[in-house]
Protein backbone atom coordinates (compact mmCIF):
# COMPACT_ATOMS: atom_id res chain seq x y z
CA UNK A 1 0.00 0.00 0.00
CA UNK A 2 1.37 3.12 -0.66
CA UNK A 3 1.82 6.43 1.92
CA UNK A 4 -0.55 8.26 -0.31
CA UNK A 5 -4.59 8.98 0.45
CA UNK A 6 -6.85 6.69 -0.80
CA UNK A 7 -10.13 7.88 -2.54
CA UNK A 8 -13.29 6.15 -2.14
CA UNK A 9 -15.73 6.13 -4.08
CA UNK A 10 -19.65 5.75 -2.86
CA UNK A 11 -23.16 6.29 -4.07
CA UNK A 12 -24.74 9.71 -3.22
CA UNK A 13 -27.32 8.43 -0.38
CA UNK A 14 -28.35 11.66 1.77
CA UNK A 15 -30.28 10.69 4.58
CA UNK A 16 -33.99 12.79 4.47
CA UNK A 17 -35.29 10.00 6.51
CA UNK A 18 -33.55 11.64 9.75
CA UNK A 19 -34.61 15.11 9.18
CA UNK A 20 -38.67 14.47 8.22
CA UNK A 21 -37.69 14.73 4.70
CA UNK A 22 -35.48 17.92 5.18
CA UNK A 23 -31.67 18.13 6.15
CA UNK A 24 -29.53 21.47 6.96
CA UNK A 25 -27.54 23.06 3.89
CA UNK A 26 -24.67 25.38 4.40
CA UNK A 27 -23.84 27.74 1.67
CA UNK A 28 -20.01 28.70 1.71
CA UNK A 29 -18.03 31.06 -0.18
CA UNK A 30 -15.59 28.62 -2.66
CA UNK A 31 -12.95 31.11 -2.50
CA UNK A 32 -12.84 32.73 0.87
CA UNK A 33 -14.77 30.02 3.11
CA UNK A 34 -17.29 32.92 4.44
CA UNK A 35 -20.05 31.11 5.54
CA UNK A 36 -23.18 32.75 4.10
CA UNK A 37 -26.17 31.21 4.91
CA UNK A 38 -27.93 27.87 6.50
CA UNK A 39 -31.24 26.55 4.82
CA UNK A 40 -32.99 23.24 3.99
CA UNK A 41 -32.86 21.26 1.02
CA UNK A 42 -35.29 17.76 0.26
CA UNK A 43 -35.10 15.73 -2.12
CA UNK A 44 -36.36 17.71 -5.43
CA UNK A 45 -34.05 20.56 -4.04
CA UNK A 46 -30.90 18.20 -4.40
CA UNK A 47 -31.91 16.67 -7.59
CA UNK A 48 -32.44 20.37 -9.15
CA UNK A 49 -29.57 21.52 -7.48
CA UNK A 50 -27.43 18.70 -8.48
CA UNK A 51 -29.07 18.92 -12.30
CA UNK A 52 -28.57 22.71 -12.64
CA UNK A 53 -25.44 23.60 -10.84
CA UNK A 54 -27.53 26.57 -8.84
CA UNK A 55 -28.37 25.76 -4.95
CA UNK A 56 -32.06 25.08 -4.74
CA UNK A 57 -33.45 25.05 -1.24
CA UNK A 58 -36.87 23.82 0.03
CA UNK A 59 -38.57 26.81 1.79
CA UNK A 60 -40.16 25.84 4.99
CA UNK A 61 -41.67 28.98 5.91
CA UNK A 62 -43.55 29.33 1.88
CA UNK A 63 -43.23 25.49 1.80
CA UNK A 64 -42.06 25.34 -1.63
CA UNK A 65 -39.20 24.45 -3.92
CA UNK A 66 -36.90 27.53 -3.70
CA UNK A 67 -34.27 28.88 -6.32
CA UNK A 68 -31.85 31.03 -4.38
CA UNK A 69 -31.63 34.17 -6.26
CA UNK A 70 -35.06 33.50 -7.54
CA UNK A 71 -37.02 37.05 -6.36
CA UNK A 72 -32.99 38.99 -6.15
CA UNK A 73 -30.98 37.71 -8.69
CA UNK A 74 -28.74 36.92 -6.25
CA UNK A 75 -27.74 33.12 -7.12
CA UNK A 76 -25.50 30.66 -6.10
CA UNK A 77 -23.43 28.66 -8.26
CA UNK A 78 -22.29 24.86 -7.27
CA UNK A 79 -18.43 24.45 -7.22
CA UNK A 80 -18.31 22.08 -4.75
CA UNK A 81 -20.40 19.86 -2.54
CA UNK A 82 -19.70 18.48 0.77
CA UNK A 83 -21.60 15.91 2.96
CA UNK A 84 -20.61 14.95 6.41
CA UNK A 85 -20.41 11.91 8.36
CA UNK A 86 -23.55 11.08 8.79
CA UNK A 87 -25.14 11.57 4.96
CA UNK A 88 -27.46 13.97 6.88
CA UNK A 89 -25.99 17.51 6.15
CA UNK A 90 -24.47 19.23 3.14
CA UNK A 91 -21.85 22.48 2.33
CA UNK A 92 -22.58 23.66 -0.40
CA UNK A 93 -18.93 25.56 -1.57
CA UNK A 94 -20.56 28.32 -4.14
CA UNK A 95 -19.89 31.81 -6.10
CA UNK A 96 -22.68 34.14 -4.40
CA UNK A 97 -23.54 35.97 -7.59
CA UNK A 98 -25.19 39.85 -6.93
CA UNK A 99 -22.81 40.23 -3.80
CA UNK A 100 -25.07 39.03 -0.71
CA UNK A 101 -26.88 35.62 0.29
CA UNK A 102 -28.92 37.01 3.20
CA UNK A 103 -32.46 38.52 2.04
CA UNK A 104 -31.85 41.66 4.93
CA UNK A 105 -29.33 42.56 2.42
CA UNK A 106 -25.74 41.08 4.12
CA UNK A 107 -23.44 39.31 2.11
CA UNK A 108 -23.69 36.50 4.63
CA UNK A 109 -26.99 35.73 6.92
CA UNK A 110 -24.69 35.95 9.59
CA UNK A 111 -23.71 39.74 10.34
CA UNK A 112 -24.77 39.82 14.15
CA UNK A 113 -22.33 38.92 16.81
CA UNK A 114 -22.81 37.86 20.36
CA UNK A 115 -20.90 39.85 22.58
CA UNK A 116 -21.54 41.59 26.03
CA UNK A 117 -24.39 39.48 26.74
CA UNK A 118 -26.01 41.87 23.16
CA UNK A 119 -26.53 40.85 19.88
CA UNK A 120 -24.47 43.47 17.79
CA UNK A 121 -24.67 43.96 13.73
CA UNK A 122 -20.77 43.56 12.45
CA UNK A 123 -21.31 44.31 8.79
CA UNK A 124 -23.00 46.61 6.19
CA UNK A 125 -25.48 45.74 3.85
CA UNK A 126 -24.61 45.23 0.22
CA UNK A 127 -28.31 45.98 -0.73
CA UNK A 128 -31.48 47.43 0.39
CA UNK A 129 -34.11 44.50 0.58
CA UNK A 130 -37.06 47.43 0.05
CA UNK A 131 -35.50 48.13 -3.45
CA UNK A 132 -34.58 44.57 -4.32
CA UNK A 133 -38.22 42.67 -3.14
CA UNK A 134 -40.00 45.43 -3.65
CA UNK A 135 -41.79 45.61 -0.28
Amino acid sequence: MSGGKRKKIMAINLRFDKGGGLLPAIAQDYKTNEILMMAYINEESWQKTLETGKVHYWSRSREKLWLKGESSNHVQLVKEILVDCDEDTVVFKIEQLGGAACHKGYRSCFFRQVKDNELRVIAEPVFDPEEVYNK
